[in-house]
């Protein structure tokens, strides 16, 4: 009885402690928050204040499980996550029941199935196509869907290392993003499509200047297929890129070029570049020197600038082109950016692709420049409707990192990315396994081509290159659809009036 009273004895002394510490704690956080100065409510609601900077930062993730519907959430809504989940995981993506996809926003894309579509034997694989036939060594692409532009650096190393096997196994390129060539994208043997920022990281010498003899390493690269002058990305036009400084690690430092914790901050553009002859210059440059096919990837503000740049390839013959063409849409994505260019600035992919389809027919050069399309296409209606549209190619960035088992966390430029994508802390990197992860990255891709191939058989088309924009109608507000074609008129079809 005694040694039973002693321990009622001492849980009530313990429960008087804390109840103690709590009373000390609050009292020592009222004083704190009535004296600062920099937070209103917490000076006029002391304690009770803090909660609401809590509950702020905690609303984005219980509105994501909880509150928000399937297709409410942004920028990608859980129905979009969740297909590229079942596809990363190789499973069947059939559903019951019907859509909940809101049919009548405006701009939804609503494909024409043909009354008589080709028969399943008459259902054929896309081929491959080349591109910079006019290089020393073209690229022969398998496959019209890709992987976009993420740096190391921005991305963790087993990330690139599970991009890099899951696209040899899919077929489909890795684009390095503009943080130089890492062995981990080319451990797994896969294409890889050297991007060139305006820094110049890991081509440039000691004065930031792109060097020769490092191009002409990297392009020794057997894997290393075509180069990219990056001129501006979707979600930061006119803006460098930002890698914080405690994501450059010594690894990434000596690719790069930069010292340890140094804020990787790139030029907003090319200090070479002052117009469209100095483009063209630049890339006709970087061909001599590589021997490979060399593009260019922007963003479009206006029709003007895109006239003026086929005007001058016209001026200067088709030659001088670029091989390639990537349209970044001002929906694209980024690890870190000012929030004023991410929500305001750039030309939506949906209105720049047909726009500079357009322009590159009517010079005559669709055989010579390919299109590629990107930004914010990850389903595969996505990519037929720019295949539809006209692109030759669709690159994808977050789709990818959703395949990796990205949970838009919102938390890229913080380092603590709690799925190991965007961060250098190794407790975080733990998760990612690559030998899993690779799988996912391409049955992603697969996931995508097949389903996008089951879109063009239903309009009637044997392999997706070959729909138009005839087979697709957008909503519009008055409730109708009205055919792709009429709204955005093809080149041919505008010269025929």
């Amino acid at each position: 009885m005694g040694f039973a009273m002693t321990a009622l004895e001492v849980m009530a002394l313990s429960f008087v402690g804390v109840i103690g510490i709590v009373f000390a704690l609050v009292a020592v956080f009222f004083v704190i928050d009535r004296f600062q100065t920099h937070d209103a409510i917490r000076r006029n609601y002391p304690v009770i204040g803090r909660f609401r900077s809590l509950f702020s930062e905690l609303g984005e993730f219980f509105r994501q499980y909880f509150f928000a519907m399937d297709r409410e959430e942004l920028p990608f809504n859980r129905a979009q996550r969740e297909w590229i989940g079942r596809a990363s995981e190789g499973k069947g993506n059939t559903v019951a029941f019907g859509s909940t996809r809101n049919l009548n926003v405006v701009g939804t894309p609503l494909f024409v199935n043909a009354a008589f579509p080709p028969l399943d034997d008459q259902f054929a694989k896309t081929e491959p196509m080349v591109i910079g036939d006019g290089a020393r060594t073209p690229f022969l692409a398998r496959s019209f869907f890709n992987i976009s532009g993420m740096s190391y650096g921005a991305i963790s190393k087993p990330a690139v290392r599970a991009l890099s096997h899951g696209a040899a196994e899919a077929g489909v390129w890795l684009n390095t993003g503009e943080g130089g060539l890492s062995p981990f994208h080319l451990e797994g043997g896969c294409d890889v499509v050297f991007q060139i920022g305006t820094a110049k990281f890991g081509v440039r010498d000691e004065d930031g200047n792109l060097s020769d003899a490092k191009l002409r390493e990297v392009a020794a690269q057997e894997n290393v297929r075509m180069f990219e002058l990056k001129l501006a990305q979707g979600a930061k036009p006119g803006k460098g890129g930002i890698l914080p400084g405690e994501k450059v690690t010594e690894e990434i430092a000596n690719i790069r070029g930069l010292r340890v914790g140094q804020d990787g901050i790139s030029p907003n553009r090319h200090a070479e570049v002052d117009d469209w002859d100095d483009l063209l210059d630049l890339i006709a440059h970087i061909r001599e020197v590589s021997g490979k096919p060399v593009g260019i990837k922007t963003v479009v503000g206006a029709e003007l600038a895109v006239e003026q740049l086929f005007e001058t390839i016209v001026r200067r013959g088709p030659e001088t082109a670029p091989d390639f063409i990537t349209i970044d849409g001002g929906e694209g994505g980024t690890g870190a950016a000012p929030m004023p260019l991410i929500d305001l600035v750039g030309m939506s992919v949906r209105e720049a692709l047909p726009l500079v389809v357009n322009q590159r027919d009517k010079v005559g050069m669709k055989d010579r420049i390919r299109i590629v399309a990107s930004g914010k296409l990850v389903n595969p209606g996505d990519i037929a409707w720019a295949l539809a549209a006209g692109a030759d190619f669709v690159t994808s960035a977050r789709g990818f990192m959703f395949s990796l088992g990205c949970i838009q966390a919102l938390k890229c430029n913080k380092n603590t990315c709690p799925t190991g994508i965007t961060t250098h802390q190794k407790r975080f990197q733990k998760g990612l396994v690559v030998t899993d992860k690779k799988k996912r990255v391409a049955h992603y891709a697969k996931g995508i081509v097949k389903e996008v191939e089951t879109i063009a058989h239903s309009v009637g088309v044997a392999e997706p290159r070959l729909m138009r924009r005839r087979h697709v109608r957008l909503m519009q507000d008055s409730g109708r659809s009205v055919p792709m074609n009429e709204l955005y008129p093809s080149y041919n079809a505008l010269n025929q009036t």
